[in-house]
């Protein structure tokens, strides 16, 4: 049975770089699959697919020796579950602010005695290359289990939840974070504001001894947080790589031309 690299990253205090899934278009998937990224992530929180989709994606990503995650739109066991058994090595968990949240989206990826989670499905051990048997073996091993914190109240809980066993990071999530910032006047936090709050949880990190991770826009702020001690780092999607790419060679083209704002991502 395959092992999962990113989980040995993880481990070694390494830093890993994969990018967001929103398009789940299959060919731009083997594409970015053999493009040197550690993971990628479909994202089903936000993103219109259904399980077969998720489950073709994540078939196409395992089978170019990439490490395909689901991001699923709920950390319940139905989702987690449905995630797992389509093959996904890992699962990225949205809007975790209790322990509670953070112990049930452990359990359900986690088959007995460690957790809950049922029996059953093929694709699953398919993507590790292993038989089902080997797969039940040593699936709580090798699956990855991505906590994302989003909120004042997940940053307060943070600690806590570190104290839990069974998950692999803490992942910020800063667009959501900068959303739940929001005073009641409607004022966003200021950007020191909001790093001074990703700062917390990185810290909560270092003291916990857990890895912790963010979603960055681009390379640099990839690198740039890697600098810091993150370990899990999405760099922006295939969305965004299409929408700057597109940009610019609109404004090569036509550089006179104003370029509508549904252009940028």
């Amino acid at each position: 049975m395959k092992t999962n690299p990113v989980k040995g990253k993880l481990r070694r205090g390494e830093p890993s770089f994969g990018t967001w899934l929103s398009l789940g278009q299959l060919q731009a998937v083997r594409i970015l699959a053999r493009s040197g990224w550690d993971w990628l992530t479909l994202d089903m929180e936000h993103g219109a697919f259904d399980w077969s989709e998720a489950a073709g994606v994540c078939a196409a990503v395992a089978d170019a020796g990439c490490v395909p995650l689901i991001r699923v739109p709920e950390g319940n066991v139905p989702y987690i579950k449905r995630a797992l058994d389509a093959g996904a090595w890992g699962i990225v968990v949205p809007m975790v602010e209790t322990v509670e949240q953070a112990r049930l989206a452990v359990a359900a990826a986690k088959y007995p005695p460690e957790g809950i989670r049922s029996a059953g499905g093929g694709m699953h051990a398919l993507n590790f290359q292993a038989g089902l048997e080997e797969y039940y073996r040593h699936a709580n091993e090798e699956i990855l289990v991505i906590l994302q914190i989003e909120s004042p109240l997940g940053i307060r809980n943070a600690e806590a939840i570190c104290q839990l066993p069974g998950f692999d990071a803490l992942f910020i999530g800063p667009n959501d974070l900068r959303f739940r910032m929001r005073r009641t006047d409607g004022q966003f936090p200021s950007p020191e504001e909001l790093e001074s709050a990703i700062q917390q949880v990185v810290q909560i990190g270092r003291k916990t001894g857990r890895p912790t991770g963010i979603h960055a826009m681009d390379p640099d702020d990839a690198q740039r947080r890697a600098e810091q001690g993150m370990q899990f780092l999405a760099v922006g999607s295939d969305l965004r790589m299409l929408a700057l790419q597109n940009a610019a060679w609109a404004a090569a083209l036509w550089p006179d031309r104003p370029l509508s704002d549904l252009a940028r991502y």
